[in-house]
Order: structure tokens, then sequence, then C-alpha cells
């Protein structure tokens, strides 16, 4: 039996903050956890949260393994828009999870068709993802899994969408520096995963989230899919979940 949970904060503080609740809850009750991760604004508060969880001695992230959603062809590791460079800044030199255990596709791979099977293995070896925590883009994509007319199943090389790459350009110096290809995780990979937290905030993702949760399951709106998903949280901001016609 399929099971969605929707919750409505009222902004995104409260948002972060339930959505931090939830990981700690599930990483104290089993410490060796697998988590999926995110990269963008939206997880940013969560990030924060958790940070604090465990400055405060509340938390460990000593035997947690992740693995991130998607990541740029093409930036350099060190590059400040490259998605490892935000998870060690924004998240992961601030906690004690080891290196060892910290999995982000590498988009400067010689040959990205091995490196994607390559990170399915790491899945695979690693017992599977049992949290996958994701935001939607605007067009209702996840990880970098862009609107099409089929859902991808493994991790792969994408083209990015045009309305994706507009979004992300004010990371950049001009729409032109963002890359036009990425590694991501594929619809497949994303919904192995026993559970999954979807989070969404703002005006900008009311469109795609009413569509994701209400609509028609197509490949046109990614996220859609996350309605077979027999496990999901959706935690929203009041904005996000403002064109959903039924109340949680």
């Amino acid at each position: 039996m399929n099971v969605m949970r929707i919750i409505v904060s009222a902004d995104y503080d409260e948002m972060s903050k339930l959505a931090a609740e939830d990981v700690a809850g599930i990483i104290r009750e089993n410490p060796t956890v697998v988590l999926g991760l995110p990269t963008g604004s939206t997880p940013l508060g969560m990030y924060r949260n958790l940070i604090t969880m465990h400055k405060q001695g509340n938390l460990s992230f000593r035997h947690v393994t992740t693995f991130n959603l998607d990541e740029y062809i093409g930036l350099e590791p060190g590059h400040v828009n490259s998605y490892r460079y935000f998870m060690y800044e924004n998240f992961f030199k601030h906690v004690d999870i080891q290196e060892q255990n910290i999995n982000i596709p590498d988009g400067n791979a010689a040959d990205l068709e091995q490196e994607c099977m390559d990170y399915e293995a790491k899945i695979r070896n690693a017992g599977g993802i049992y949290l996958m925590v994701l935001g939607v883009g605007n067009n209702g994509h996840i990880g970098f899994n862009e609107p099409a007319d089929h859902f991808p199943i493994a991790t792969h090389v994408t083209r990015l969408d045009e309305s994706t790459i507009r979004a992300n350009a004010r990371f950049f110096r001009s729409p032109d520096e963002v890359p036009r290809l990425a590694v991501t995780m594929g619809i497949g990979s994303i919904m192995r995963s026993r559970r999954i937290l979807l989070l969404a905030s703002g005006n900008a993702k009311a469109r795609a989230i009413s569509a994701a949760l209400e609509g028609s399951v197509t490949p046109a709106l990614p996220a859609s899919i996350l309605q077979f998903h027999p496990d999901v949280t959706v935690i929203l901001d009041a904005e996000a979940a403002s064109l959903l016609t039924r109340n949680p």
C-alpha cells in the first residue's frame, strides 16, 4: 500500500526543522543508515539544523553512509558551484562523517558511462539507500531527471533542461557558465530507496508540487512518479502547498 504523508509547515524554517528531525530520528534508530542527499537551496536549512544537533552532541554521522543525487559534468571538485564543494562547505566538513562513507558522482570521470555503472554498484554494495531526501525543480525534476518521454532507470548522463539552466544561472556569473550536462541518479535509483522525504518551499514550487502530488503520473513531470512509492513524506511550507486542492 502506498503511503504519502503531506505535512504543511508555516514557513521555510519550520520545514527545515521538521526535515532535520526526521533525518536525525532515523540516524538515531540506525547509526549505520544509508542516506541519499540533495543539493540546492531547499535543503540548506535542514543541513544547518543537522549541524546544530551534531555540535550540541545530540547526533553523530560517524557510521552514516551518504550518496549524493547528482553532479555537474565538467566542473572541478573545488569549483564553488560543484555539488561536491557545496556538500562539504554546507554540511560534511561541519559533522563527523567519515570521508570513505561519502559518495558523490564524479562529473570529471574519463569514462562517464562506467562512472554511472560504478555508482549504481556502490549503492547496491552499501545495501541500498534507506532514506532519499529530495528537492523538486520548478519543472518537476527530481535529481537532474528532467521532463522527458520516459523515466530513466539508473544513474546516467543527462542534458539539463533550459528551465533548469535558467534557474541555476543565479549561482553563476552568467547563464553561459552553467554546465549543460550532469550525472544523476535515475528515477529507478530513487524509487528503490526504502523511504523518501520530499521538501519544497516557495511559490515557485507550488505548481510543480500540485501537479506531482495530485496530477497524472507522467515522465513529463518526473516527481509525479513518487505517487507510486510505498513510503513518502512530503514537507512543504505554506507557499509551496498553496495550490494543493486537498487539505493535508
